[in-house]
């Protein structure tokens, strides 16, 4: 299986962290355009998916199409893609979070994430998946104590890291993960619930 991988360095490191050995077959691009180079590959994974990136996306389907897409759904993208959680810091794990609308492409989607021994954990297709849903919580969680002035941010960081082994502290894996992600994320939440509502600043 010959597989294009759209990526940064960060994500590149993230995704390899767990492999013993390179995986052959794997061509790593860093431009959206350059996906249209290898369109005769077995399937196409966009780690820095963007709504726009959509029609050259669509353009390799039947083909499969892995998208890290936490916030968007299938609905929202195409259903013929695969979504999978990979915020930064999220694919340093061997369980990836993932929604497929097809059955058929679940099976092809395990063989092509074993390459970098991860497996998957299939989800339904809503926004944020568990994980993210519950970190930006607890992120959210942080700012409000940090604005009722219950602890400095270091503190707070220190107190999550210690009291529950967490590999970060709320502010610091918010920085890791981009808060314009937290934020984009706790916004479509909160269409539907109130008690996402975001408390995150930038002070």
């Amino acid at each position: 299986m010959q597989v294009v991988i759209l990526t940064d360095i960060q994500l590149k490191n993230e995704l390899l962290g767990t492999t013993s050995s390179l995986p052959q077959n794997v061509i790593w691009v860093e431009e959206l355009s350059e996906l249209r180079n290898h369109k005769d590959a077995d399937a196409f994974i966009d780690l820095l998916f963007k709504k726009d990136h959509l029609t050259t996306l669509k353009a390799l389907l039947p083909k499969l199409v892995v998208i890290n897409s936490v916030i968007d759904t299938l609905s929202e993208t195409n259903p013929s893609f695969v979504r999978i959680n990979a915020w930064p810091t999220f694919l340093q794990s061997n369980l990836i979070e993932a929604s497929s609308a097809e059955e058929s492409k679940k099976q092809s989607t395990e063989e092509l994430l074993s390459l970098f021994n991860k497996k998957i954990e299939w989800l339904p297709d809503e926004p944020g998946f568990v994980t993210p849903r519950i970190i930006s919580m607890i992120i959210n969680e942080a700012f409000i104590s940090l604005k009722e002035g219950v602890s400095t941010k270091q503190e707070i960081d220190t107190a999550m890291k210690l009291g529950t082994n967490y590999p970060y502290g709320p502010f610091e894996w918010a920085e890791r993960i981009g808060m314009n992600h937290i934020q984009a994320l706790l916004q479509k939440l909160a269409e539907r619930q109130p008690r996402y509502t975001s408390f995150i600043s930038a002070g």
